[in-house]
């Protein structure tokens, strides 16, 4: 069934600053839209108010699970969460004294989880093999290309049906942003995820997009399917260096 998210003229900020102005965006049912935009422009502000850690200032935030529509606006991250949607957050927030292993147990709290722990559990040790090898290690001792996997494994463990993935290159050398980007790849078509990420990278970010959105100090700018992304005149300047 399908699972997608539509945000309509969203207004959004922090107290008396304004971040998002009439923002909209779609993420259709197994795609992957990456949504660029250089620090200060929001991509984070739409990400935390799509999983209800922002409270919007006006506008729809709408998501489709299994074929049922749900009203985000209103609703608490938990609830997001247990409908299934999973964030992995910028700068990952982990445990940092808690095991990898029981990082990723935190992950399957939601009930579709919970039947799933040892099937999901598995498939992270697989899918990243560094993980299986320090399962028992602090994840707060793990270096940042480490701890972003198991940021991701965190996630996959919720069972979602809708990923958003904020700023996964952070931090990271660029041989690491690469693996990442490409685990988000593999991990979109083992589970048939919908997946929205925010991203600086371009040349990273496109190689797994189906489409993206240019976002400029909080308005979208560009939108377009990823090979009119890299023809684009804004794009090669912002990105390109062109």
């Amino acid at each position: 069934m399908a699972n997608s998210i539509k945000v309509t003229d969203l207004c959004a900020g922090y107290g008396a600053v304004q971040v998002l102005n009439s923002v909209s965006l779609e993420v259709r049912d197994g795609e992957t839209v990456t949504m660029l935009g250089t620090n200060g422009n929001g991509k984070s502000t739409l990400i935390k108010s799509i999983m209800g850690i922002v409270k919007p200032i006006s506008g729809k935030v709408e998501a489709e699970i299994d074929g049922v529509t749900h009203n985000l606006i209103g609703m608490e991250p938990e609830q997001i969460v247990r409908l299934g949607i999973a964030l992995v957050p910028e700068g990952r927030r982990l445990f940092p004294k808690l095991t990898v292993e029981e990082n990723l147990l935190l992950g399957a709290y939601r009930g579709e989880a919970r039947a799933r722990i040892a099937e999901n559990l598995d498939f992270c040790y697989q899918a990243f093999s560094r993980l299986a090898e320090r399962r028992n290690q602090l994840a707060g001792s793990m270096s940042g290309g480490e701890q972003q996997m198991v940021a991701l494994a965190r996630a996959v463990m919720t069972s979602p049906k809708i990923l958003l993935i904020d700023e996964p290159s952070v931090g990271l050398a660029p041989i690491l942003v690469s693996r990442t980007i490409e685990k988000i790849g593999e991990l979109k078509d083992k589970f048939k995820l919908t997946v929205l990420m925010a991203e600086q990278n371009f040349h990273q970010a496109v190689k797994i997009a189906d489409r993206g959105y240019v976002i400029v100090h909080g308005h979208i700018e560009f939108e377009g399917r990823r090979d009119e992304m890299a023809n684009n005149d804004m794009i090669k300047k912002l990105y390109l260096g062109i």
